[in-house]
């Protein structure tokens, strides 16, 4: 056995990393017989920053990865990325200083995929230094022609089944983009603005005054709205009042949604403000006026069309204060939607688009994702309230040039749709014919479509993807045993996962949900630059070994709440690393000479930190089981540091430097236990200590394909448990009084005189050699002690200097 180095080296982590892959260590095998354990890998959008809260995310995934290969399972840990849509597109553009409309269709899409294979490869190569055990040889893209494939055909799948449709309807737009959004990338965010208090004349005679935030939609005023409860205004109910400026008479309506503590009580309906605008006018049949351009512009507002909505907002504020109809302004709060990409205010258009029709499967996914678990278990809710709350259809068509094609043509007579055939999969119509030479209704031309799909329309396929759908699909890597991600998209990425294969398959996709939190400031807000508390991972990567690092991940706190990031519990984790390499310098010293397969006979108190090893391989393995990693990672780090270091290495160096060579079997086996366990949180000093005192011997490749360590019912040894914890109290208590004293603990210590039960002192008669050994006594007494009281037991202690 080669002598261990002195301490840890970095220089290691990139031999290991280098050795992972040359072995094939993490290579998942579709023909092997053991039991499936198939991972869900969230798919990032390349953005080249592979930061703190994502080594987080993955660190979770690899824990559980590491620990299920541990347990037996052959292991699908996939990685991909979710190159299309709005994410790459608003990147580039920045990048480029090039709007995707100023720049030809197949140049544009060469932009966007030179910009990701520049990022994927510093994702990539961070993912890897942080010893992710993910299998490479199943990476992919959303781009990929066979990744196309498999979005394009759920499209034509779900259109038969009618699920998938062609509609006219009012939907979230985004004006920067200039694109449909759907619910689920709005965000919200709350700002300050003007409530305009407005006065409407009446038609015939009298008044009604509105409150407004939106001035600017006054063109499309179709309606005025009351609660039927308030008394101010039940009068005129059914009358018709003017709309300052444009002159359009509109009714005054009924409505119980209306609150009268709000403004005046009196709200108009445009369309569209909001999406109580768009209830409202399906409900009570209202006109519909288009009010707003694609590129965020006023239309049909006389004066003011083509002017962007803050300056119509301005000038019209600016026309009714002239023509007195202004009467007051005040400031408000409310909350804004906007783009969750671009961050512009979203705008409600009434545009025909593409569908996939949620509300007809509401109920059946709130049922199935009560089936699926949950970690934490209440974020179960967030996904049944999401659904809950859906009254529009998923709007999937995307007006950009970077993404899945629409898999159909329109004829230009017609406006028939003609699909495109499987075999053709997969299809781009800009520049691919059609399966028919023109439209079978009519005869007419066809023209390709030009929209593409939502980007969750692609990464929401990805389970049916692994599990190699359609040609081969195999049913041992469907559903999914995990589902990890970040709370943050359980509305997109959870959500439109249920209902894609509920809609293609009729079954959940995932077992289990694992959710985790966000990455915070060591002072518990959210990172950000001008408060001082951000992190990068690349800083942290530079200052300290990735196995301290994936220690803070572990032991930060349990799965779904937010972390503070802390560089002390990321220093602690070195001072971890630098504990297990001195204990395994330590075994591998004792060890130079070899070590006994068998023992005929073991010390009590070599029982003793058996004993203590099933309890903490019970623990952390329920812990582990129940991925409560942050309990797994701090029992392992107790046992090492208290225990193993502390107590049981030191209560055999006598027997050790006698030549007993029962010890260094007993070493031998926990440290390898010890060295498994720790492994799925700190696999690259695990690995560097496997390969130089067990690998030969056990005859595996690596510390990753192990065998997790289970209970030993013959070590369960209570009586030995409870002579060894008496020890260890005893020593302790001398150590600290030589420390009191300021004595050396290598102090000889002439007598120490014990007062106890009849039944506790049995037990410390079999542990007295390791008292007298390890605490330098010469001599154990049994009488009357008063000196220092030891949960029961006394204990008087007699120094040779203090001894006449």
């Amino acid at each position: 056995m080669e002598e261990m180095p002195k301490r840890f080296d970095r220089e290691e982590e990139k031999k290991i990393i280098n050795f992972w892959e040359e072995k094939n260590i993490f290579k998942f095998n579709p023909e092997s017989e053991k039991p499936f354990f198939v991972i869900d890998t969230p798919p990032p959008y390349p953005s080249g920053d592979f930061h703190i809260g994502n080594v987080l995310n993955w660190c979770y995934i690899d824990f559980i990865a590491r620990y299920k290969r541990l347990r037996g399972f052959e292991v699908f840990f996939p990685q991909g990325w979710d190159v299309h849509g709005l994410p790459t597109e608003v990147k580039v553009e920045q990048s480029t200083g090039k709007k995707c409309s100023e720049v030809p269709r197949k140049e544009w899409i060469k932009l966007c995929e030179e910009w990701t294979e520049k990022h994927i490869k510093a994702m990539k190569q961070a993912m890897k230094n942080y010893g992710f055990s993910i299998d490479w040889s199943t990476e992919y893209r959303t781009s990929d022609p066979s990744y196309i494939k498999a979005v394009q055909l759920s499209f034509l799948k779900l259109r038969e089944k009618g699920f998938i449709y062609r509609g006219k309807h009012p939907i979230n737009w985004c004006p920067r983009c200039e694109t449909a959004i759907a619910d689920a990338e709005v965000e919200y965010i709350t700002r300050k603005t003007k409530l305009n208090f407005i006065k409407f004349p009446l038609a015939g005679e009298g008044e009604i005054v509105i409150a407004t935030t939106r001035p600017e939609l006054l063109h499309a005023c179709v309606a005025i709205a009351v609660n039927p409860e308030d008394e101010r205004y039940k009068e005129i109910i059914g009358r018709y009042a003017i709309v300052p400026i444009f002159g359009q008479e509109v009714e005054i309506i009924p409505a119980k949604e209306v609150d009268p503590e709000y403004g005046t009580g009196v709200v108009m309906i445009c369309t569209f403000g909001d999406k109580q605008d768009v209830e409202w006018v399906f409900k009570h049949g209202l006109p519909i006026i288009e009010a707003i351009t694609e590129d965020g512009k006023l239309k049909n507002a006389k004066e003011f069309s083509n002017l962007s909505i803050p300056e119509a907002r301005e000038k019209i504020i600016e026309e009714l204060r002239k023509r007195g109809y202004l009467l007051e302004q005040k400031e408000v709060t409310q909350n804004v939607g906007i783009c969750w990409r671009c961050k512009t205010p979203i705008e409600i258009l009434h545009k025909e688009q593409w569908f996939v029709a949620v509300t007809k499967i509401k109920d059946k996914v709130i049922k199935e994702t009560k089936k699926v678990k949950w970690i934490p278990e209440h974020y179960a809710l967030r996904q049944i309230n999401w659904a809950k709350s859906m009254t529009w259809d998923w709007v999937i068509s995307r007006q950009k040039v970077y993404g899945t094609p629409i898999p159909v043509w329109y004829c230009k007579k017609c406006g028939n749709i003609i699909f495109a055939e499987e075999s053709q999969l997969p299809v781009d119509p800009v520049y691919d014919s059609p399966p028919v030479e023109a439209c079978p209704k009519c005869g007419g031309e066809l023209i390709g479509e030009t929209d593409t799909m939502d980007t969750w329309m692609d990464s929401s396929i990805t389970i049916a993807y692994h599990a190699n759908w359609p040609e081969n699909f195999n049913e041992k890597l469907f559903p999914a045993d995990l589902q990890p991600n970040g709370a943050d998209i359980i509305r997109t990425w959870d959500y439109y996962l249920m209902v894609r294969h509920l809609l293609l398959f009729g079954k959940a996709p995932y077992k289990t949900v694992l959710i985790n939190g966000l990455v915070l400031g060591e002072d518990g807000r959210k990172m950000s630059k001008s408060l001082g508390n951000f992190v990068t991972a690349k800083e942290v990567y530079e200052k300290y070994p990735v196995d301290a690092i994936r220690y803070w991940a572990a032991a930060g706190g349990a799965p779904g709440s937010d972390i503070p990031f802390s560089w002390k519990e990321v220093e602690h984790g070195n001072k971890l690393i630098t504990k297990f390499w001195n204990i395994s310098r330590f075994c591998s010293i004792a060890m130079k000479n070899g070590f006994p397969e068998k023992v005929e006979e073991l010390h009590v108190i070599d029982k003793w930190i058996l004993a203590k090893l099933q309890e903490v391989i019970k623990k952390v393995t329920q812990a582990m089981e129940d991925y409560k990693f942050n309990q797994a990672i701090i029992t392992l780090e107790k046992f090492l540091w208290n225990e193993l270091a502390d107590n049981y290495i030191e209560m055999i160096k006598y027997r050790l430097y006698g030549g007993d060579k029962t010890v260094i079997y007993v070493l031998y086996k926990v440290l390898k236990d010890i060295c498994i366990m720790l492994s799925p949180f700190m696999p690259f000093v695990t690995e560097a200590v496997y390969q130089r005192i067990f690998a030969k011997n056990e005859g595996k490749i690596s510390v990753a394909l192990e065998k997790w360590p289970e209970v030993s019912e013959g070590f369960l040894d209570k009586q030995a448990y409870e002579c060894g914890e008496i020890a260890k109290k005893i020593i302790s208590a001398i150590r600290q009084w030589k420390s009191s004293h300021k004595l050396s603990l290598k102090e000889k210590i002439y007598k120490l005189v014990i007062e106890c039960d009849e039944q506790t002192r049995k037990r410390i008669e079999k542990v007295e050699d390791v008292i007298k050994g390890t605490a330098h006594v010469e001599i154990i007494e049994f009488g009357k002690a008063k000196e220092i009281d030891i949960e029961g037991v006394k204990i008087d202690i007699l120094a040779k200097q203090n001894v006449e």
